[in-house]
């Protein structure tokens, strides 16, 4: 019989978590079919069947396994019905049979009916483990954490409806179908507290209801990796910042003309409608300058990892997309080699694969440089925190006019700031200086990003 493990979808997966089996326990299924829908640490992904034969759970849904681990056997249909050990129901199925099995107690039992009906009792002992077995093989959703707390308070998960992502049962969902079985479990330490005074019995209730109802909120897969891994940087990584003003009256004019262009193609059909260029954005343009600044210096476009700085011959540029309650980075692979258009049709596709739910695992690896903007929310300027193991980020503040000085006169410039935070193991002050500081001539001098 093949097992199948928990499989690596992504490169910086460590663990995953089964979300929905597609295949159900027993049933057969085709090589390549799709069998279970995993979560990652960037997003949900499928996973085929490389095997034939009928399929056996190991892992159920909501259960999160390390690389590796197995979550399924596959074998031919005669191995695996004789296999009792799928979910341990048919064990349990076996095992009441020899139950009346004792000689002295049947003549007994068998006077009165009633005595008769006691024999089984150890039989329905068994049925409240099988109906908690039933919801973790019923496909229910639900987290490892919300079935320890169901099965503890005796709630049935059939009968709750999940808040988590979709549809999962989370732990807060538990919690309110208890109700009132667990409101009183929580106030019964009250009463310890009165011969303490009933001024401080007062005080302690005051401060633990000081902040009033609170609710929990698990964190999702993708949630709980960023938290980990942005931690790690802040821990880990002796960073630095660099600011720089950038006149964008270039871009702009630039934008503008290519905006021209699209409309003029706006009204054309058939093939000269579908060669009409995507007007780029602005952040398309700070993306763009930066991989060609990428090219000329490539420390910046290196990582840090064991003691060693690796320089990557690709520049994969990640975009930092708000989807969510989450931050997703897709990645425009070869940036520097893409012309801006392409840039700008490849990022729009992106950004709605994020927010639309279907971006794949390999859509967000490969980045060796990533820019961050919040622009758009009125953000003059921020630090973002560098995506370990890469060498630094770009923050992108709000395009906005600015009063600027030209010799002894004062004119009004549209103007943003970059941000640039560095490793300070892989760029030094001056590298990272020459490095925005070309960026920013690019930006200035926009014509070298439609080469």
């Amino acid at each position: 019989m093949a097992e199948i493990v928990m499989p690596r979808l992504s490169d910086t997966m460590e663990e995953g978590t089964i979300l929905r089996w597609l295949k159900g326990d027993g049933e057969l299924v085709a090589r390549g079919s799709e069998l279970v829908e995993i979560e990652t640490d960037k997003a949900a992904m499928t996973y085929e069947s490389d095997q034939e034969g009928v399929l056996e759970i190991v892992a159920p849904e909501g259960a999160t396994l390390a690389i590796g681990e197995l979550i399924a056997r596959i074998g031919p249909t005669a191995t695996a019905t004789a296999e009792p050990s799928t979910n341990g129901q048919r064990a349990a199925d076996v095992q009441p049979q020899p139950q009346p099995a004792p000689a002295p107690e049947q003549p007994v039992a068998s006077e009165a009916a009633p005595a008769a009906q006691q024999a089984p009792v150890p039989a329905r002992a068994q049925a409240p483990a099988q109906a908690a077995a039933a919801p973790g093989t019923g496909r229910i959703r639900a987290s490892p954490l919300a079935r320890r707390l169901a099965r503890e308070s005796g709630i049935d998960l059939a009968a709750l409806s999940g808040s988590g992502p979709g549809g999962r049962i989370v732990r807060a969902d538990v919690l309110g179908a208890g109700g009132g079985a667990s409101a009183p479990a929580r106030a019964a330490p009250a009463p310890a507290a009165a011969p303490a005074g009933d001024g401080q019995a007062a005080v302690l209730e005051g401060v633990a209801t000081a902040k009033g109802e609170t609710t929990v909120v698990e964190l999702t897969r993708t949630q709980a990796t960023i938290a980990r891994r942005m931690a790690e940087s802040k821990a880990t990584i002796p960073d630095f910042e660099l600011q720089i003003d950038v006149d964008m009256e270039g871009c702009v004019a630039l934008r503008s003309e290519l905006g021209r262009l699209a409309a003029a193609h706006g009204g054309a059909t058939g093939t000269a409608a579908a060669r009409a260029p995507a007007v780029p954005t602005y952040n398309d343009m700070i993306v763009k300058a930066a991989a060609l600044a990428l090219r000329e210096h490539p420390r910046a476009n290196g990582s840090y990892r064991d003691g060693q700085v690796q320089i990557h011959s690709r520049i994969n540029v990640g975009v930092a997309v708000a989807a969510q309650d989450a931050l997703i980075v897709p990645t425009v692979f070869d940036a520097d080699e893409k012309s801006l258009g392409e840039i700008a049709r490849e990022t729009g596709v992106l950004v709605e694969r994020v927010r639309g739910g279907t971006i794949t695992p390999p859509e967000l690896g490969g980045g060796t440089f990533t820019v961050s903007n919040l622009g758009m929310y009125g953000i003059r300027s921020f630090t973002a925190i560098i995506n370990p193991p890469q060498a630094a980020i770009l923050s992108v503040g709000e395009l906005q006019p600015r009063a600027v000085a030209d010799g002894e006169q004062v004119g009004v410039r549209r103007m943003l700031t970059l941000t640039l935070a560095c490793d300070h193991r892989i760029l030094y002050g001056a590298d990272a200086a020459l490095f925005l500081a070309r960026i920013r001539e690019l930006l200035q001098t926009p014509t070298a990003l439609t080469l």
